[in-house]
């Protein structure tokens, strides 16, 4: 019972961590650069697929319920913005990078499991991104532009992101395991 009060505890600190991490943000093309999928790394090479998941799942439902923590605020309208995707994404990419680096990962396996969050984060976002905005807001956006404004130009600060979280997982986890 303790260990699943503990872990709920940090579940909802790594909410707030995302959140947080939301209003650190670059402006550039449709979806702004921001820390989210940094905070999402972390919580699923620290908490693990199932409390990392849950992290980021009270985060979106959060900013869904209206609290103003997505990049353009909040509420249930936010899911016919082209962004929303990528916010839907942090769930299987938290738990993802979870599976990946179950146990005690090597620094290569923390990247690796980073990266195959990433991979998953795209894959929600992109299509969610492509169906708003020529579906919903009959944009009519071509597949090129679609990959650089919602993937391309964002790859090098996912790169720097993915060294970060690999480069604070020990010393965080091991602030963590601390009693």
């Amino acid at each position: 019972m303790r260990d699943q009060t503990r872990m709920l505890v940090l579940a909802a600190l790594f909410a707030v961590v995302t959140a947080v991490a939301n209003f650190i943000k670059i402006p550039v093309g449709v979806v702004p650069i921001t820390l989210l999928f940094f905070a999402t790394a972390l919580s699923g090479v620290l908490l693990g697929p199932k409390w990392g998941a849950v992290s980021q799942t009270v985060y979106v439902v959060l900013g869904l319920v209206g609290l103003p923590i997505f990049t353009g605020g909040g509420g249930l309208g936010y899911v016919f913005q082209p962004s929303f995707g990528f916010l839907l994404g942090l769930i299987p990419a938290a738990w993802v990078i979870g599976m990946v680096s179950r146990g005690e990962p090597g620094l290569v396996r923390v990247a690796l499991a980073a990266l195959a969050g990433l991979g998953t984060l795209y894959l929600v976002g992109l299509p969610y991104m492509w169906l708003i905005l020529n579906v919903y807001l009959k944009s009519a956006m071509a597949l090129p532009a679609l990959l650089w404004s919602g993937m391309l130009i964002f790859l090098p600060g996912d790169f720097l992101k993915i060294a970060g979280v690999t480069a604070l997982y020990r010393p965080l986890r091991r602030a963590l395991e601390r009693r």
